[in-house]
């Protein structure tokens, strides 16, 4: 199953300079992956580039109903505090999964996303990513993919 799954992590903001390509880069991305046998997609459904990750896996999805979107949560109460609005597009995306994991079934604990980082990495062979920095939980996943072998791609490059 792990030769047939590929992850998402990125920074919640988005430099504005990559807002418009970005959507066009992931699908992109997304169907060379397909068509290299990839169908299981996991985003850890935060708010930012898994969002607009999860969104592109959805469009892929329409295309090709082998494709898959896997919801990795690292709690129950993941969005909770956060704005309205980001509230709405991460439940009407929960909806739409076709898998939710919940590593921890239970409220936020301080490393719950750390755990949930864990879990992407773990369950996939590409690491598809949205990282300016090297200082950030983006950075620490990433660092976890190439440890364990992923290949990962950069969409901030």
């Amino acid at each position: 199953m792990k030769q047939y799954t590929a992850s998402f992590t990125g920074h919640r903001i988005i430099a504005r300079e990559d807002l418009a390509t970005l959507p066009q880069r992931l699908d992109e991305t997304i169907a060379s992956l397909i068509q290299q046998g990839i169908v299981y997609f996991g985003s850890g459904y935060a708010r930012g580039f898994d969002t607009l990750a999860a969104q592109a896996v959805l469009r892929a999805r329409d295309k090709n109903d082998a494709v898959k979107l896997i919801a990795v949560l690292p709690c129950t109460d993941q969005s909770e505090k956060w704005p309205e609005a980001d509230q709405e597009v991460y439940w009407k995306l929960l909806t739409v999964a076709d898998k939710v994991v919940c590593v921890i079934n239970r409220p936020y604990e301080d490393d719950c996303m750390k755990k949930r980082n864990l879990r992407l990495i773990t369950h996939n062979s590409v690491c598809i990513t949205y990282m300016k920095h090297w200082r950030s939980g983006t950075a620490q996943t990433v660092r976890m993919a190439v440890a364990q072998g992923l290949t990962v791609i950069n969409l901030a490059e």
